[in-house]
């Protein structure tokens, strides 16, 4: 005999669901400070470069790889926040001459092929890492870093973009944000 959930065992679902995508925006808050702090470094590094160059004649190699690791950290662990606030970029146009129906269904089939994408992406992104990982990839420059820190920043963040997209195409109130 199927089971049927009481009024109180699905509430406790809903309180379940709304913790996990709570956490998911909490998470997100705190890589998009990260990668704030990313970018904050990456203009330390690039100014400590051209000023040690410039000023004290003192070149360095590892620079541009270190400033080129960081931007694309910040750039993939802030882009699950990001969606959070519908901020990626979108055809603001198509909004002022749809009808507010129409729009929202253009904006929910947008959200759905991003889903698809993002998903696709965030796979390849856990490939590439685990390949970097096991065949200890680094770096073809001097500098010689290892790879699992790019494509760990772009599997973590696809992941997180890609249950922001997924909590947005299941959840109708977080479609009307705009």
């Amino acid at each position: 005999m199927p089971h049927d959930m009481t009024s109180g065992s699905k509430e406790t679902a809903l309180e379940h669901k709304g913790l996990f995508f709570k956490a998911l925006h909490a998470f997100n808050r705190l890589a998009a400070l990260m990668g704030s702090v990313a970018i904050g470094l990456a203009a330390c590094v690039l100014t400590w470069e051209a000023t040690a160059r410039y000023l004290f004649k003192i070149p360095s190699d590892w620079q541009d790889e270190v400033t080129i690791f960081l931007l694309v950290g910040a750039t993939f662990l802030s882009a699950g926040w990001v969606q959070i606030q519908r901020g990626h970029v979108g055809i603001q146009a198509l909004g002022g001459v749809l009808s507010p129906q129409a729009d929202l269904i253009r904006r929910y089939l947008s959200d759905i092929l991003s889903l698809l994408f993002c998903l696709f992406f965030s796979w390849k992104s856990w490939t590439l890492l685990i390949e970097a990982v096991e065949d200890n990839q680094i770096s073809g420059s001097a500098f010689g870093a290892p790879l699992w820190i790019p494509y760990g920043s772009m599997a973590i963040g696809t992941s997180l973009l890609v249950l922001v997209l997924l909590e947005q195409v299941l959840n109708k109130e977080a479609l009307q944000k705009k």
